[in-house]
């Protein structure tokens, strides 16, 4: 049985297990920002659908693309957002006049850097309490990031080479670095809201 949740959202930011197809030089770039139907590491499971109406109320031009989830360092714009069978199919152009722009192309470019992170709110979602996955139904979305790859798989491997608790310790230690990073993303992201709607 699931459990209907429909409390005031916070912010939240979750990054896609797909690579970005590789840009050329103009700085165009697609991807995916977000799979449908796959459980992430977060136990969190995006539905189809999900970011319809978001996408209705600010299309591509409304949602901002981010270096890092840092909302001073805006680094292009977004040309299409759109949801289809697979996830969240995005495509979009940096601007190469922006420094932080021109270095994020040459990391793409050399593979040092591949990945797409999502900010958003949630303000629809399910949890099935046999397994705990939380089923997101509808997401309010605010940007899209350029992110590295999180270097928990790393430490994975390494701790095959440990003792078993020093492996635990360090799988325990990966994962609260992980959840202490996406928390400070988030709450400076939530800063930054806070700042643009006191502005209006």
């Amino acid at each position: 049985m699931a459990a209907l949740q429909r409390t005031m959202p916070a912010p939240e930011i979750k990054r896609a297990e797909s690579p970005l197809l590789q840009a050329n030089e103009a700085g165009d770039f697609s991807g995916y920002a977000s799979l449908f139907g796959v459980v992430d590491s977060g136990g969190d499971m995006v539905m189809a659908g999900a970011f319809a109406r978001s996408l209705v109320k600010r299309g591509a031009q409304g949602v901002k693309m981010l270096w890092q989830h840092q909302a001073a360092e805006p680094i292009g714009m977004w040309s299409s957002i759109v949801e289809d069978a697979r996830g969240l199919k995005v495509e979009g152009r940096l601007d190469l006049s922006v420094a932080r722009a021109r270095e994020a192309l040459s990391l793409m470019r050399k593979g040092a850097i591949d990945g797409l992170s999502i900010g958003f709110r949630t303000r629809r979602a399910t949890t099935e309490k046999s397994s705990g996955v939380r089923r997101l139904h509808e997401i309010d979305l605010w940007e899209i990031s350029i992110v590295t790859f999180p270097m928990l798989p790393q430490a994975r491997i390494g701790a095959v080479k440990q003792s078993r608790s020093g492996a635990a310790r360090l799988e325990a230690l990966g994962a609260k670095l992980s959840r202490l990073r996406a928390q400070r993303a988030a709450l400076e992201f939530s800063n930054a809201l806070r700042r643009l709607s006191g502005s209006f």
